[in-house]
């Protein structure tokens, strides 16, 4: 989760109590226009089924009334109104079940969609996840957004529908019950609220079991992601069998996690039906007494005591689907944290960066890991290489992040021409800067389809960047040249490969502020040095170049150095 320093800067909306949400989360309406028609639809469903009830309740008990007391009437003729009023109330009730149902799934459905797009766009959203806490959260959100979130079905087709009908069908039934039997009613009054306590403290039990899961599905996640990552370098130097052992334990771990939560549900399942039966059979002994006693009349017994099991059925079910839903309880609050993130408000004003120097005044972020980097000041000058050198793990990357704002300092200011990067307007900010990081994203599409970023090979500029990070003997090397496809992780290149690809796209640019991150990683010494002087050659056309490298050949074109552990160094004199 994020670090003090970016909750400051990322708040989120939680509810007042805490870790504790309400049963039915009313952010879900906010960010899912489905949720909002689900949640009208099932109100309606809930109010024909409850018609249906009363209807089909009012009509057996005169039936059964009337073929006990009168037997004149016990014959089809006599009953036809009442037969026919139980028939259509029956089916009503089957209709209103189907379309409930029928509609909750597609709703649930669509609900998700909705939920993991505006979550995908809340994280990739520079202005509320900043870089570093977008890698911290990689890993958990990746989980709750993939496996996680489809948990919600359940808990949006069976536990919603549930929590709604019980707002609406059991007060009608009661009150309906009390003017046919008031004694009953007063019972079911009493016993109601029991169903509702035992489920909050079976829920505190469930909710810490719930959590573990989802931590051991993250983990298991997470470490079987990186065992992947890892595994063509593992099959390379002959260990691609000693993660076993660890895939093992995590699968055991996640299965005793499961099955614990298992056994809460089926006891807790079988604690809250046995409630609500013996809850239901108070109120038919009572009824049945008084009959016996001649205290009531049968239609109102047999009223009370068919709409009796009515009024606690909406909690059986909430009950039974409670464990169900539990999970996706927890992937969506977790989800809607992740909307609810506000960011800086979006900047008003502009700057011409070519000929603006870059000042650092101060600078410091402070992450999970500390302070990462701080205190740095420095000028990047237009005309000049800035190289940041540093451990790894000292912030060089983070450096480079509040230069293009995605970052937001919790000391000191990025200044371009005298104006705070955070006043900028973004895009109009961003379409000035050619960015290098550290591991370049490469679309899924053919190495023409990379490059026409800025153009193609047929324009000066990016022949020119090709010729010099040395790209043009990788096309040679092509079975299709720039027709080759290359995946979205760029498979079908090498790492090498794919760097001097994403170095073309940058250095083919014209943007005046132009920022490298490691732009000689992955490279063989003689590339490296083909690349620098191309980086120089940038510098030389005018640009403010700003280079991250833990190369000590970087400090060859470098005309300042800043040294995240000490001060900073013209490398000029």
């Amino acid at each position: 989760m994020p670090d003090e320093a970016s909750a400051r800067a990322l708040p989120v909306e939680r509810s007042r109590d805490g870790d504790r949400t309400p049963p039915f989360d009313p952010r879900l309406l906010r960010y899912s226009p489905s949720a909002r028609r689900y949640a009208v639809a099932i109100a309606a469903f809930s109010v024909g089924t409850v018609i249906a009830v009363i209807a089909g309740a009012v009509a057996l008990a005169g039936l059964l009334g009337e073929l006990v007391t009168d037997p004149a009437s016990r014959t089809f003729g006599a009953q036809s109104v009442h037969l026919s009023v139980i028939a259509a109330a029956f089916a009503a009730r089957a209709l209103m079940t189907y379309l409930q149902e029928r509609y909750a799934h597609r709703a649930a459905l669509a609900t998700i969609a909705e939920l993991r797009s505006a979550a995908v766009d809340a994280l990739t959203d520079a202005r509320r996840t900043s870089p570093h806490v977008l890698a911290a959260d990689r890993d958990r959100s990746s989980t709750v957004l993939l496996r996680g979130l489809d948990a919600l079905v359940d808990y949006l087709a069976d536990y919603v529908p549930a929590l709604l009908s019980t707002a609406v069908i059991t007060p009608l039934v009661v009150i309906v019950i009390g003017w046919a039997d008031w004694p009953s009613a007063v019972i079911i009054i009493v016993t109601i609220p029991l169903i509702p306590l035992f489920m909050v403290l079976i829920g505190l039990l469930t909710r810490d079991r719930t959590r573990r899961r989802l931590d051991a599905m993250s983990n298991q996640s997470s470490q079987l992601l990186d065992l992947l990552t890892g595994l063509p370098t593992l099959r390379a130097i002959g260990r691609a069998v000693g993660p076993t052992r660890r895939v093992d334990e995590l699968g055991r771990e996640f299965g005793r996690t499961t099955m614990s939560s298992l056994r809460i549900a089926f006891l807790s399942g079988a604690a809250l039906e046995l409630l609500a039966t013996l809850s239901v059979a108070l109120v038919a002994v009572g009824i049945g007494l008084r009959l016996v006693f001649g205290d009531m009349s049968l239609y109102a017994g047999v009223l009370a005591l068919v709409l009796a099991p009515e009024a606690y059925l909406p909690l059986r079910r909430i009950g039974s689907a409670f464990h169900a839903a539990q999970d996706g309880m927890e992937a969506s609050r977790e989800v809607l944290d992740v909307c609810a993130r506000t960011g800086r408000p979006g900047g008003t004003r502009t700057v011409e960066v070519a000929g603006a120097p870059i000042d650092l005044s101060e600078v410091g972020v402070q992450t999970r890991d500390g302070w990462t980097p701080r205190g740095v000041t420095a000028c990047c000058s237009p005309g000049r290489v800035t190289v940041v050198a540093g451990p790894n793990g000292s912030g060089k990357s983070t450096l480079l992040s509040t230069i293009l704002g995605l970052e937001t300092p919790d000391e000191g200011a990025v200044r371009i021409g005298g104006v705070d990067v955070h006043e900028l307007v973004p895009d109009e900010y961003h379409a000035q800067v050619a960015w290098l990081p550290q591991h370049p994203v490469i679309i899924a599409g053919t190495v023409a389809d990379n490059l026409a970023v800025f153009g193609t090979l047929a324009d000066a500029p990016t022949a020119r960047a090709a010729h010099a990070v040395a790209f043009d003997e990788v096309l040679a090397d092509l079975p299709n040249g720039a027709a080759t496809p290359l995946g979205s992780d760029g498979s079908g290149l090498s790492a090498g490969q794919r760097q001097r690809l994403a170095l073309v796209r940058v250095l083919a640019s014209d943007a005046p502020l132009v920022l490298l991150d490691e732009p000689t990683a992955h490279l063989d010494d003689d590339t490296a040095e083909r690349v620098l002087d191309a980086i120089s050659g940038r510098a030389a056309d005018g640009a403010t170049v700003v280079v991250v490298s833990h190369r000590t050949a970087a400090l060859r074109i470098a005309d300042t150095v800043v040294d995240i552990r000490r001060e900073v160094v013209d490398a000029t004199r």
